[in-house]
């Protein structure tokens, strides 16, 4: 019999679930996910969980336990209750998320926290920051997230959005963000808002995808959107570095990829940003966790518990 988690991963874009090992493996069969968006309704949203969840149950290997549910969701989240008010998904405010789950899987221990910390405590599981102790992990994709680990331990502060980089402001911009603020680096740097900048500098794509291919062939305003967004990262990851000391940030996401050269870039802004040395130090490093990182470190949730505050 095998102790398993059962890891959910809920974006601007899809849910993901999957059943997770305790040597942090994803089972095979087990992964499902299902489309959100800014435009689903609560119903929608909560019919889209379900769905992803029941899937990944029903693949559970005969006489093997769910011990744990780890739930990391796109911010901001309201302390440890369950209940969530992602950005990108304004149907869902206060909405009780490990509730909802909670119904599917009757006295089960759930655990809900912010995604950055999900994929901060999955790089150091199993990514690109084993064996260190002061850690940030990202996320860039539809929204951009982040997580801490100082000293080897996880910060989530006392309403469980510490490291919530996406709406730290970046000196120099003041791209009008979601939240209400100005400068806010998801506002600059996320996928959606970079190609609508590349867009409102007369390129004609749609799509991340477009911008990355665009770039690739040496369009001078898509390259521009890359350089536009690294350097917006490198900025937002040295002031934190200047703040808490960090030995090195790990990053994932899917708009990460849209250039070879995506997170040299971020690091040559890091190295960039002033003559302190204990800033410019910070190694920021491709997370190597595929799109697994996120399920992952959903189930370090519950197989890693006495990391998690």
């Amino acid at each position: 019999m095998t102790d398993l988690a059962l890891a959910v991963d809920l974006g601007g874009t899809k849910v993901e679930s999957a059943l997770v090992a305790a040597d942090g493996a994803v089972i095979p069969g087990s992964r499902h996910r299902r489309p959100t968006g800014s435009s689903s309704t609560s119903d929608e949203l909560a019919a889209a969980v379900t769905a992803a969840v029941t899937e990944t149950l029903a693949a559970r290997p005969r006489g093997d336990e769910v011990m744990g549910v780890g739930i990391g969701s796109a911010g901001p989240i309201a302390g440890t209750s369950g209940d969530v008010s992602p950005l990108n998904l304004p149907a869902w405010r206060d909405y009780p998320l490990g509730g909802l789950v909670e119904q599917l899987l009757p006295g089960t221990p759930i655990t809900l926290r912010m995604d950055g910390i999900c994929i901060t405590l999955a790089e150091v599981w199993k990514g690109a920051a084993q064996g260190e102790t002061n850690v940030m992990g990202m996320i860039v994709s539809t929204g951009v997230g982040g997580g801490l680990m100082l000293g080897g331990r996880v910060i989530a502060g006392p309403t469980g959005n510490a490291g919530h980089m996406g709406h730290v402001a970046v000196s120099g911009f003041d791209d009008r963000c979601a939240c209400g603020a100005r400068g806010c680096l998801e506002a600059i740097a996320s996928g959606p808002r970079s190609v609508l900048w590349a867009r409102e500098q007369g390129w004609t794509g749609s799509t991340g995808e477009d911008l990355a291919s665009s770039a690739q062939a040496g369009d001078p305003i898509a390259r521009a959107a890359v350089e536009r967004s690294a350097t917006a990262v490198g900025r937002a990851i040295a002031s934190a570095s200047a703040l808490v000391d960090l030995d090195v940030v790990a990053i994932g996401g899917g708009f990460s990829h849209v250039s070879d050269d995506y997170i040299a870039l971020i690091g040559r802004a890091v190295a960039e940003h002033s003559d302190f040395g204990f800033v410019t130090k910070t190694r920021v490093v491709a997370s190597t966790l595929s799109g697994e990182g996120p399920l992952i470190g959903a189930a370090a949730l519950v197989h890693l518990s006495e990391l998690v505050p």
